[in-house]
């Protein structure tokens, strides 16, 4: 794609620069290079089998990090085309943006919180920077990936500005970014649509994946405004289809009536907003990549169905307290000999909790498991 395609509020093909500069590519631009170098790393591929919602050692087809990260940045290239944006940006910041998720998904990243109550807290964003910027080791000339500048600063913002920046200071360090990072700023717009892609992919598919472990059925949603009449059209019409083909086909359809709704309500704050460029966008006093406020309702429904549905379900608890067990008996016994684990080069590097937490941070379900059974 030349520069001549890009909307004028988009990301610049050419990157402001890095942390660490390096001689820029022949071969492809700088985010095409930050997404090839997301996807070779370790903490990437350790996505595989690391939880969604369902423990990975379940069943196959339930989602994992690294499937709802694929879903993400599908919906986030969409969006970026449509709004002639940088597709390569969207794509690395939604490959990206979960990097940092321990074991055992938000359970795990309670409990590592609760270990490290006294050492800053845990949090899985700032842990997808510490990856980025410091625990990924593949170059000669600098510690991370060394992404550009309006990769980190997507990352750094996924859920908006940093007022407060003492976590990340205290977590990362506070010269890692070099000052380079404008915090108060809004992010990008490739940055706003990854981000709405990501609520968009975890409700539609964590529905998905509770019908198909039978915490509950297509009826129970049928109150759910909007998803009610996506229902009722399809139940109607397709009698006597496979009861998963019709799910699939209703799942489908909320992702495409929740992309319309933000491309249809984006559009409208441009216009409203009259952002020239991408300082504009930067600058902005509105939250211009949005829902509309009934698709704001649908988004809080659905939310609180799979909060009291499935994420409350007996069977999605027991699992979420086992794993929240196995995080804090690996932290308790690491810590009092994390020689016997961890190698000396990185108990050098940092203070010993936050290598722990680092450790345990980039385990696996299954692995996580495993160790707790050999050491409990």
């Amino acid at each position: 794609m030349t520069k001549y395609e890009y909307s004028k509020v988009a990301t610049p093909v050419k990157s402001i620069g890095r942390i660490y500069t390096e001689k820029t590519s022949q071969l492809r631009p700088p985010y095409q290079r930050d997404r090839d170098r997301v996807i070779h790393s370790r903490a990437f591929r350790r996505l595989k089998h690391k939880t969604q919602v369902f423990i990975n050692t379940d069943i196959d087809h339930y989602r994992t990090r690294i499937t709802h990260s694929l879903e993400v940045s599908q919906i986030a290239r969409t969006f970026a085309k449509i709004f002639k944006l940088n597709e390569d940006l969207c794509e690395t910041v939604s490959l990206a943006h979960d990097l940092g998720h321990p074991p055992f998904g938000h359970a795990g990243e309670e409990s590592l919180n609760e270990c490290m109550t006294n050492f800053n807290g845990f949090d899985h964003n700032i842990q997808t920077l510490r990856i980025v910027t410091l625990l990924e080791n593949k170059y000669y000339n600098f510690k991370g990936l060394n992404l550009s500048l309006e990769t980190l600063d997507g990352l750094i913002k996924h859920n908006g500005p940093i007022e407060d920046k003492t976590m990340f200071d205290e977590i990362l360090g506070p010269k890692i970014f070099k000052n380079k990072i404008h915090f108060l700023n809004k992010p990008s717009l490739e940055a706003q649509f990854s981000s709405i892609s990501d609520d968009i992919a975890y409700n539609s598919h964590d529905l998905q994946d509770g019908i198909k472990a039978g915490l509950f059925n297509v009826n129970d949603l049928s109150y759910i405004p909007v998803l009610s009449d996506i229902i009722y059209k399809h139940k109607k019409k397709n009698k006597h289809r496979n009861k998963e083909l019709i799910i699939n086909e209703i799942i489908r359809e909320i992702i495409n009536e929740m992309v319309k709704d933000v491309i249809k309500n984006t559009r409208k704050n441009l216009k409203m907003d009259n952002s020239k460029n991408i300082n504009d966008i930067y600058k902005s006093k509105l939250r211009l990549v949005d829902f509309s406020e009934k698709m704001k309702d649908f988004d809080q429904e659905i939310k609180f169905f799979l909060k009291e549905n499935m994420y409350k379900h007996p069977l999605v608890a027991n699992k979420t307290k086992q794993g929240m067990k196995i995080v804090n008996t690996l932290f308790k016994k690491i810590i009092k000999k994390p020689k016997n684990f961890i190698k000396n080069t990185y108990l050098n590097s940092f203070q010993k909790e936050r290598i722990v937490c680092d450790f345990i941070a980039g385990m696996t379900d299954r692995y996580a498991i495993k160790l707790y059974k050999s050491i409990k």
